[in-house]
């Protein structure tokens, strides 16, 4: 419909449409369910070109774009559709972990292509990409949102500039609840069973996890060379690690003793090659972790690093120590000390080690 739009006009308008403008043509302001946004219809082809959000641009700022836009032939970038861009979009985080990766390809393949991916950039609104997730849970939402910000901001950045603004300009993404769940003792000593009757591979993952307060990633990604047996360290290179930093610790008898248990192969030193092929990784986790069986109240794999750190607070480790056995030095030493204080602090991490798994040992014993 047409208008002739003014301040007073544009903030009293409430029902959802496309308003045009009688005295500028092509410009007109969108009310969705959420927002108003100012758009500009452009060249032969009639694409729309989204300029800005109302109230943080101003009709008369809005407008003055629109006869810029209106002036300026359509760039060659003007039809790209979501999923064509997203295509080169995913040529520029090769550089990220396999699970990054995999993560981002989640959550656009599931909540985005499906029912934007033929729509071109330059058209796309809020309500339109605020749709795609709104049956999903709150956290689930939150990750793909953040996802698919990052992506519109790589489509904004030159040379590509396949649209001037971002539909999820000034969104704010809810970042997840922090868990606090620990493992109580009979839990603790429930889960090592049922690990241990679960066996090699992923009930070797669980104990090891216990045992060390290392990610399901790094344990899972573990290689016979990355493990001095002679003297019993650990050494996880940066490409696995979170923080990417190199990270180095010790071992005890109970971690010995369930290395010696897992099977050693020809054809690759991954302590935990999956299925499908030697040189990958184990996945699959969320079946495992049905398989388990414990039994308990419903708890996650990363609870097990949480409650290894809490039972050193417990037992007394020094919380410098403790930090640097889960590789959260960084929060109590700079990269310079990293560099030179990795072996002086080993015979503290070994103690450390050595209470942890005494305490562990008469825990299971109980």
């Amino acid at each position: 419909m047409r208008t002739h739009l003014t301040d007073i006009v544009v903030q009293r308008l409430q029902k959802p449409g496309t308003y045009w403008d009688e005295t500028t043509p092509a410009f007109a302001v969108r009310v969705g369910k959420n927002r108003k946004t100012w758009i500009v219809m452009r060249g032969q082809v009639r694409q729309r070109v989204r300029i800005g959000h109302y109230p943080a641009m101003s009709l008369a700022d809005a407008r003055k774009e629109a006869k810029r836009l209106l002036l300026e032939a359509p760039t060659r970038n003007a039809a790209i559709t979501f999923a064509a861009a997203y295509e080169g979009y995913k040529q520029s985080i090769a550089h990220l972990r396999p699970r990054t990766q995999s993560e981002y390809r989640r959550f656009m393949g599931r909540y985005f292509i499906p029912r934007i991916g033929r729509k071109r950039l330059s058209e796309l609104q809020y309500d339109q990409v605020m749709d795609c997730v709104k049956e999903a849970p709150l956290s689930e939402a939150s990750h793909a949102l953040a996802v698919c910000r990052a992506f519109f901001r790589w489509c904004i950045r030159p040379p590509r500039r396949y649209f001037t603004s971002s539909p999820l300009e000034g969104v704010q993404v809810k970042p997840p609840k922090k868990r606090k769940r620990t493992l109580t003792n009979d839990e603790l000593k429930t889960v090592w069973i049922a690990a241990g009757i679960q066996s090699y591979p992923h009930g070797s993952i669980v104990r090891l996890l216990t045992a060390t307060g290392q990610r399901k990633g790094e344990i899972a990604s573990l290689r016979w060379p990355w493990i001095n047996e002679t003297k019993r360290l650990i050494t996880l290179p940066d490409t696995v690690t979170k923080n990417k930093k190199e990270h180095t610790f010790p071992y005890g008898d109970l971690v010995a003793a369930i290395l010696e248990t897992i099977p050693r192969r020809n054809t690759t030193d991954l302590l935990f090659p999956s299925k499908v092929s030697d040189e990958r990784p184990i996945s699959g986790w969320s079946k495992f972790k049905r398989e388990l069986g414990d039994g308990i109240a419903p708890w996650r794999l990363h609870d097990l690093r949480r409650t290894y750190r809490s039972t050193h607070a417990e037992i007394g480790t020094p919380r410098e120590i403790a930090e640097r056995l889960i590789n959260h030095a960084a929060g109590v030493q700079t990269d310079v000390e990293a560099v030179y204080d990795v072996w002086h602090y080993l015979p503290q991490m070994r103690t450390a080690v050595a209470a942890f798994e005494a305490h562990l040992t008469t825990l299971l014993a109980a």
